[in-house]
C-alpha cells in the first residue's frame, strides 16, 4: 500500500510542486526539502538538505574533522522522531530508517566514498566543482496518523545553519505544499488529515 502511496506522492508531487522542485545542483542554502506521504498508518518521508545547512561545508571531507561532522550529522539525521516531532497521540514509531550524504558526480555513494576524492577548496572553503546534500528517507507506522495535527521541527535547533524547510504533504485528503521556517517552528495541520 506505501507503495502505492509512493508512486501517487511521486505524480502529484511533480504535477503539484514543479515549480517548487530543486534539483542537487540548483539547491539554496538554508533551505531543506521535506516530503511526506501518508497512508493509513504509514508515514514516509523523504528529506533533502545542502551540506552546508548540516555541518557547514559542502566539499568532500577532507580531515578527521570533516569526517566526524558528517559521520554526527548521519547518525542524527537517522532519529526522525527527534528532528520532526509529531504528537504523542498519533502514537509513532520508526520502522526504517536511513541517511547519507550525496554528491554531484557521487550518484548516490555514502559519504564514505567521497571522502577518497579531495577537491581543491576556495577561499570559502566550498567545492566550486560541485555541491553536497543530505538525503534521508524515513518509513514510520502511526497508531492513530488522524492525530498528526501539528509538526514540531527540532531540525532547526539541531542544525544552526538550516533556516527554512519546504514540507509538501500528500494523504488520501490530496496534497499541500508549506514553508517552515527557524523562527515559526511548528506546522499546523489541523483539518489536512
Amino acid at each position: 500500500m506505501i507503495k502505492r502511496t509512493l508512486l501517487v506522492f511521486t505524480s502529484l508531487a511533480t504535477t503539484v510542486f514543479a515549480s517548487e522542485t530543486r534539483s542537487l545542483g540548483a539547491h539554496e542554502h538554508g533551505v531543506g526539502v521535506l516530503n511526506i506521504a501518508v497512508d493509513d498508518t504509514t508515514v514516509f518521508m523523504e528529506f533533502h538538505a545542502p551540506g552546508a545547512d548540516i555541518v557547514g561545508f559542502e566539499y568532500a571531507a577532507v580531515n578527521a574533522e570533516d569526517r566526524n561532522a558528517i559521520d554526527t550529522a548521519v547518525a542524527t539525521l537517522a532519529r526522525p522522531l527527534k528532528l520532526f516531532i509529531l504528537p504523542a497521540a498519533a502514537e509513532c514509531s520508526v520502522v526504517q530508517a536511513s541517511a547519507e550524504l550525496e554528491g554531484e558526480g557521487a550518484h548516490g555513494e555514502q559519504h564514505a566514498h567521497e571522502e577518497d576524492h579531495a577537491h581543491e577548496h576556495d577561499e570559502h572553503g566550498a567545492n566550486e566543482a560541485g555541491h553536497t546534500e543530505f538525503h534521508a528517507e524515513y518509513t514510520l507506522t502511526c497508531a492513530n496518523a488522524d492525530a498528526i495535527t501539528e509538526i514540531s521541527f527540532g531540525y532547526f535547533d539541531t542544525f544552526s545553519n538550516a533556516r527554512e524547510l519546504e514540507v509538501q504533504i500528500v494523504s488520501e485528503t490530496g496534497a499541500q505544499a508549506f514553508e517552515v521556517e527557524r523562527d515559526e517552528p511548528t506546522l499546523d495541520l489541523r483539518g489536512f488529515f
